[in-house]
Order: C-alpha cells, then structure tokens, then sequence
C-alpha cells in the first residue's frame, strides 16, 4: 500500500490493486474512508473519521490533487 502523504497524523494512500475512478484511501487513528479525486472531489465512504478529520482530508485532497493523480497515473496508468 504505497503511502502518498500523512499530513496532520492522517495518511493518504493507494492498495496495490487500485480501479478507476481515481481515488484515495485515508486512515487515521484505525478509521477509514475513500476519497475520488475525479471529476470532482468527493467522499465515497467515511468509516469512523469526524468531521474535523474528514475535512482535513478533503482540504489536502484539494491542495494535492493534481500530484494524488499524478501519482496514479504513474503507477496504474
């Protein structure tokens, strides 16, 4: 599971085996969520994280999305 950021103790992340639409994986503190990067960004499943936390997630999706894509590409592209 290639990590892409921890940023605020949350970490950003891809499994090995990943499918479109591009997204991210975020975990922090044992609880989960996806997030697609596109077209726009959009929360798929929030498993546990609070909202202060989720938005910490989206607002560094937003702020690194063109690199999380980039990075996609790289890798499964």
């Amino acid at each position: 599971m290639p990590t892409l950021l921890i940023v605020f103790g949350i970490r950003f992340f891809f499994y090995m085996d990943e499918h479109e639409p591009i997204h991210v994986h975020v975990s922090y503190g044992g609880k989960k969520a996806k997030i697609e990067l596109l077209p726009d960004i959009r929360v798929v499943y929030n498993h546990g994280l609070k909202e202060k936390e989720l938005r910490k997630a989206i607002v560094t999706c937003e702020n690194y999305k063109e690199d999380f894509i980039a990075e996609w590409h790289r890798r499964f592209g």
